[in-house]
């Protein structure tokens, strides 16, 4: 590489590990990718990690990439952390963590969000002004759960955030979020683009224990303290982005946005599943499903997330001795696999649910339709944003449009021909693995160069890939799992 290039770290520090990406700052290649682990705690609903290790990962991964992209850390430009949603870290009076970060999958504050659900006007109300009504996993949620169970640490707070404002500020100082991250809060109003005061008086919350909200995810939040600039083996001078969310990184990644491609739905699957898509509309209609979120670019991002994906279904496949790949369409039999309560359809409590077998049902298809019951819950929360985004999934314009896949599960056969069955939509699975570091390193490079982040992931052409064109819609399956999912409802699911 010529030394005058400049070179960008796009950090994605999701629920089971931090990525760090070093990315070519004017062709977008990938130089290096390096990893590093956190562990997550918990039982009955409880998910937890210590935010120092989120703050350790970092530093080894950023490390890692540099040293493998054979670069020296001198052609670092810009860093960005995308990170992931909801999580709440709660700072005491030293500035650092008071306790374990509670997780976007911890559900123990389900009741707590069915009674925040019911006030100010109840969940019409939230939606129009927050985007989003109150679910166990939403931040909102989580603080109410801790100041009713652990009211010492909530008092004693000096600080709320959420995983990558942490981590921001750890690298440069600043107490600073963005409308995307920021959005999935509960106490964040997309309508205006600000903190919700009525809500942060419900909540007890004090407005000064909050980051400032930058106007972009690529908005310049400062540069490397010494400490930090010590810890990740980086010049002081690198900038550093506001960042954004995991899934408001991935939107930039695949040039979603203002400046790229609008009202173009993509499925995520990975530990959840999501569905999204940039629009300039907030969407419409008090849906608790539905995450009316901002975008990291100053548009909206709308949201659907299942808890329930890959790792559900990989947990089916140990149970039954089988490798991942080793199915076959489920037949007769059907599987819920909500293995860690549901969030949508909203079911915090629910548990796994198998049905419909014989003395003849092959494990493989057990197995298949694990993959069904997670494709076909993706898939419907699919078709509820669409709606609320004012298309109509039937409409031809709309049904043809190509699902944008990605995650881990993207890179499986039997997830790709499982989504394609059951959608009978053509996919465009991205050449480009890892699409929130990618997103957040466009963010990072944005940030050194005042260049809008969607309009260089699309110059870097991140997002395009294989297109698989659409096979028959298998309707038999998804109405054989719709009608379970019906009959089951609250009673046997929780």
């Amino acid at each position: 590489m010529s030394p005058s290039r400049s070179v960008v770290i796009g950090v994605d520090s999701s629920t089971q590990s931090t990525k760090a990406a070093a990315v070519d700052a004017g062709t977008g290649e990938l130089l290096a990718l390096a990893r590093a682990p956190h562990t997550v705690t918990g039982t009955g609903g409880a998910r937890e990690t210590d935010p120092a290790q989120w703050w350790t990962a970092l530093g080894t991964a950023v490390r890692a990439a540099v040293r493998d992209a054979g670069v020296p850390a001198s052609a670092v430009t810009g860093l960005a952390v995308a990170g992931q949603q909801h999580g709440l870290v709660v700072l005491g009076p030293n500035g650092r963590p008071a306790r374990p970060a509670l997780l976007w999958n911890d559900t123990r504050s389900a009741p707590q969000a069915a009674a925040l659900a019911t006030r100010l006007g109840g969940p019409a109300a939230w939606q129009a002004g927050t985007g989003s009504v109150p679910v166990a996993s939403m931040t909102a949620a989580k603080w109410q759960w801790l100041r009713e169970h652990e009211p010492a640490v909530a008092e004693a707070a000096t600080g709320v955030r959420l995983p990558h404002d942490h981590l921001t500020e750890r690298l440069t100082g600043t107490a600073v979020t963005d409308p995307g991250d920021a959005s999935g809060t509960c106490w964040y109003r997309t309508a205006d683009r600000a903190y919700d005061p009525a809500v942060l008086d419900l909540l007890g919350l004090d407005r000064a224990l909050l980051p400032a909200v930058a106007p972009t995810g690529a908005t310049p939040a400062g540069t490397l303290t010494p400490a930090a600039a010590e810890a990740l083996g980086l010049p002081r001078t690198v900038v550093v982005a506001a960042g954004t969310g995991d899934n408001m990184a991935a939107a930039v990644g695949l040039g979603l946005g203002g400046a790229g491609l609008l009202d173009h739905p993509v499925v995520s699957l990975g530990t959840s599943g999501t569905v999204f898509a940039a629009t300039r509309s907030r969407p419409a209609g008090p849906d608790p499903a539905l995450a009316g979120f901002a975008a990291a670019d100053g548009t909206y991002l709308p949201l659907a997330c299942t808890l329930n994906c890959t790792l559900a279904v990989d947990r089916f496949a140990t149970l039954l001795g089988l490798d991942r790949e080793d199915t076959r369409p489920g037949g007769g039999a059907v599987v819920l696999p909500y293995l860690d309560g549901e969030r949508t359809p909203d079911l915090p409590h629910a548990s796994g649910l198998v049905t419909g077998l014989r003395h003849t049902t092959d494990p493989r298809a057990i197995l298949g339709a694990a993959y069904e019951g997670a494709v076909f819950t993706v898939l419907r929360a699919l078709d509820g944003l669409l709606d609320a985004c004012g298309l109509d999934p039937a409409d031809p314009a709309v049904r043809d449009r190509p699902l944008r896949l990605i995650g881990g599960g993207a890179r499986g056969r039997a997830w790709t021909e499982t989504v394609r069955r059951l959608s009978g939509r053509p996919l465009v699975v991205p050449a480009a693995g890892e699409l929130v570091a990618l997103g957040a390193a466009a963010l990072a490079a944005a940030a050194a160069t005042g260049e809008d982040p969607v309009a260089l992931a699309t110059t870097w052409g991140t997002g395009t890939g294989e297109l698989l064109p659409p096979v028959a819609r298998d309707e038999e399956t998804w109405d054989r799992v719709a009608g379970v999912l019906e009959a089951a409802g609250g009673a046997l699911l929780g």
